[in-house]
């Protein structure tokens, strides 16, 4: 019987016994520079009762190039864009950026860390810090490298491997200054493909704004070692913060904790 405006709702012919209510929300923040493209792969990084609440850099009218990771990655803005998720309690903040995570070295990409908590954060993970975390932990010292930036941005992060000890042995750049997430895959493809080397122990895929999802099993099968890739790194580095299993491709997520 259709019930009337204004009419009590009586909820007794309703079956809610299956729940309490909605799956309870935990959160991850996330500050991403102002061109990021990609929020729709990273919800395909993270299980179902996680949610990810962005904030972004300041938009600056600079090609992806040395001075634009210098700006993402200032600390008053990386601040500011942290004080702008902690409303929501996330338990972690994750910068989301390779290149302003390596771009002033190992003691730059901790500082980004401090920066964030003393805003205000429970914990902090940077795209460059996963990367090493994930190294240190498969004990892998020589790898191959694919970036989309220019040059000289890729030099920045063979100095940021060498400072981890970590031998760069081939490396493959696609000298964009910007329109990365619109790169196919078939050409990221070809190019990880180009980047390997024998002599490499895994390949690290560098920047958040290249799509890579769907990419890394089958090529971690054709290549027998592991695809390391920027999205990736930083939602693995927050789902283990968060005692919460790692979901999406990449076969070494068995093997570190």
């Amino acid at each position: 019987m259709r019930r009337e405006w204004g009419e009590p709702l009586d909820l007794s012919a309703l079956d809610l016994s299956f729940t309490e209510g909605p799956l309870a929300q935990r959160g991850i923040g996330v500050i991403a520079p102002f061109d990021l493209a990609l929020e729709r792969e990273l919800w395909r990084w993270v299980p179902m009762e996680v949610s990810l609440h962005l904030a972004r850099t300041p938009y600056e009218p600079v090609p992806v190039s040395l001075d634009m990771a210098h700006l993402v990655s200032n600390s008053q803005h990386v601040a500011a864009a942290t004080r702008n998720v902690l409303q929501v309690e996330p338990e972690v903040v994750a910068y989301l950026c390779s290149s302003g995570s390596f771009i002033n070295g190992v003691d730059g990409e901790h500082e980004l860390r401090k920066v964030i908590c003393d805003a205000g954060a429970p914990d902090s993970v940077t795209t460059s810090g996963a990367l090493a975390e994930v190294l240190q932990q498969l004990e892998l010292r020589r790898i191959a490298v694919l970036t989309p930036y220019v040059e000289d941005l890729t030099t920045k992060l063979h100095d940021f491997l060498d400072e981890l000890g970590v031998e760069t042995v081939s490396s493959d750049h696609l000298g964009l200054g910007g329109g990365i997430w619109r790169v196919s895959y078939r050409t990221i493809a070809e190019h990880i493909l180009a980047a390997d080397h024998p002599d490499a122990e895994a390949i690290f895929v560098s920047c958040t704004n290249l799509p890579t999802f769907d990419l890394i099993d089958p090529l971690e099968q054709l290549l027998g070692k592991p695809v390391l890739t920027a999205n990736q790194l930083t939602m693995w580095a927050c789902m283990v913060r968060m005692n919460l299993p790692v979901v999406g491709p990449g076969n070494w997520h068995t093997e570190v904790t």
